[in-house]
């Protein structure tokens, strides 16, 4: 056994090694994108980046039939793309060891919403194992192998962004000389027919009431003696500000939340005169208690529902002192995310903001034009959402007799590949009537430039297919395909008027490499100062590169050569052609 530091997606991967694991599949999304990155490197076991995460899981499923152990992993909005499949074979059970891993995001770092994948194992009925550090993530994983194949079950592994990210020792040991099984054969087992599907579920009530049983004997679950009057009971990284707020007291730490032992539990909440049941995100666990009867002290009336938790939350809640859930930052500026220098959705939303269109969004790095100085995306909800809800958009306008507002859907080519496509055929087949914006940049780019099906590579780097996007949307049936330069201005603007002004669906293709990934790079512009008559036009760019300087009358802009790509945008919407480059 050796020692190393890493953090819990790291600690994941290694995990996986050390369970026999052979199959792993993923798509990417923060904070849970760095488990199949390391195990992409790895040889001897097959790492994918598949379509979306319901592909991912399926692609887990059979290859836990074929006999291997396998791991779906995503982040928790994934996992609703994945609820599918999950909720069935929670019904037909494993062959191989099964577990989806699922990263929670509580404060929104990089997610639309802050929902608790806990919830899914209560309705799968299936177990969630929540590891406190990198190393439990570690031990947690062969654990949820060894779970699924004693119960013939999947097992979720949550975590949550700092269990995710931050590091700590872990004890490595050898991975583990696992037996392959041979490919599964049973049909009343695994063919969900109705007819099979109502004997399964009563395998899984059965099952369920086992769980319960392992859970009160089950070592995730510990009780770590102290003193004082309140106890606490908490899981995950809640579990550590625990420790650091209230480090003498006694604690019950739940590694297995769902389900949980409720005899350890109501054992636990008799040996103290208070009982605080610390938990980020919802009152999971405390909900399970109040339905037994328990009495909580301190839950979610003390402690915040929304955003991560701290050790000074916790303690001036549990104190009774005001509740501060913002350190104070005293004067500091705020920064908001901005596309990197060069990148080439700064032409397309200089246009669109120009145009004034109505902008349905998708999930990746173009959400951020919603932001100023461009302010042109008007709605965001999920993966593949901008092409069906702009053609919902287009009806709703239709019937209300408002006519000249044609919606434009914009989406990625990772995210059109992941849930795009069937809103595009829905929209083609409907006979829809909107401009749909696809921004191929060759890679998945706001997760950290992963591959996908239509960069040509797979997650290994190793060559693959090359998914044609132009040509996929012509087999769909959209009539209207046309390649843009989403950097030339002029060019794109005419082509997005003539697109706008004609009937039916419409799809653009920006071909433009990720700047940041690809390392693009040209020569940097400057500003000419002596003609700049600081209109600020160029401003409207949004690029970080471009400052203002007041000087006498009017001041100037000026290019930081440091930080400017080259691309040109700011130069085709200067007034005076004060933006150049040295040949």
């Amino acid at each position: 056994m050796t020692k190393a530091i890493l953090s819990g997606n790291e600690a994941i991967a290694r995990g996986f090694l050390e369970a026999g694991g052979k199959v792993a599949a993923a798509y990417p999304g923060t904070p849970s994108t760095e488990v199949l990155e390391v195990l992409s490197r790895e040889k001897g076991i097959h790492a994918e980046w598949s379509t979306n995460e319901k592909v991912a899981l399926e692609v887990a499923i059979g290859s836990s039939l074929a006999g291997v152990r396998s791991m779906a992993c995503m982040k928790h909005v994934g996992v609703n793309v994945a609820a599918d499949p999950l909720m069935t074979v929670a019904y037909t059970g494993v062959n191989a060891g099964l577990v989806l891993m699922a990263a929670d995001d509580p404060g929104m770092f990089s997610s639309q919403n802050e929902q608790d994948t806990r919830h899914y194992a209560r309705m799968a009925k299936i177990p969630c194992l929540e590891p406190v550090d990198s190393d439990e993530a570690r031990a947690y994983v062969r654990a949820a192998f060894e779970l699924s194949e004693s119960f013939d079950t999947p097992v979720i592994l949550r975590t949550t962004t700092r269990i995710s990210h931050c590091k700590s020792v872990v004890r490595t040991a050898e991975p583990a000389a696992v037996k392959d099984r041979d490919l599964a054969r049973d049909v009343p087992k695994y063919v969900m027919l109705p007819a099979n599907a109502k004997k399964r579920h009563l395998v899984v009530e059965e099952r369920l009431a086992k769980l319960r049983e392992y859970a009160e004997t089950a070592a995730f679950n510990e009780v770590r003696p102290g003193k004082g009057d309140v106890g606490f009971i908490a899981n995950g990284i809640a579990y550590q500000y625990v420790r650091e707020a209230f480090p003498d007291a006694p604690v019950l730490k739940l590694g297995m939340t769902y389900p949980i032992p409720e005899k350890k539990v109501r054992g636990f909440a008799a040996s103290v005169k208070k009982l605080a049941v610390v938990e980020e995100l919802d009152g999971f666990v405390e909900e399970l208690l109040k339905a037994m009867g328990v009495t909580v002290h301190f839950g979610k009336t003390a402690f915040p529902p929304c955003g991560e938790l701290t050790s000074r939350t916790i303690r001036e809640a549990v104190s009774g002192s005001a509740v501060a859930c913002k350190l104070p930052v005293g004067g500091l500026i705020v920064r908001p995310p901005t596309f990197c220098p060069g990148c080439s959705h700064r032409g397309l939303y200089t246009i669109i903001a120009k145009l004034k269109l109505y902008v349905s969004g998708d999930i990746g790095c173009y959400t951020l034009g919603a932001l100023p100085p461009f302010s042109s995306m008007h709605t965001c909800i999920c993966m593949g959402a901008s092409i069906s809800g702009a053609h919902g958009i287009s009806r709703g306008l239709a019937l209300r007799g408002v006519l000249g507002q044609k919606p434009v859907a914009v989406i990625g080519d990772s995210t059109f590949l992941h849930s795009g496509i069937t809103g595009l055929i829905d929209m083609v087949y409907n006979g829809g009537d909107a401009l749909v914006v696809i921004m191929n940049n060759d890679t998945t780019g706001m997760t950290g430039g992963q591959e996908h099906a239509g960069t040509g590579r797979t997650a290994s780097g190793a060559a693959a297919p090359k998914l044609d996007i132009g040509q996929l949307c012509q087999a769909i049936g959209a009539k209207r395909v046309r390649e843009i330069d989403a950097y030339n201005l002029k060019e794109l603007e005419q082509i997005m008027k003539e697109e706008l002004a004609a009937p039916g669906t419409a799809v653009l293709i920006s071909n433009q490499p990720c700047v940041l990934r690809y390392r693009v790079s040209k020569k940097p512009y400057r500003v000419v100062r002596e003609t700049c008559v600081g209109c600020k036009a160029c401003l409207k760019a949004g690029c970080i590169a471009l400052s203002f300087v007041p000087e006498g009358k009017k001041g100037h802009a000026e290019v930081d050569a440091l930080l400017c790509n080259g691309c040109g945008v700011c130069s085709q919407l200067c007034t005076t052609n004060s933006m150049v480059t040295d040949t």
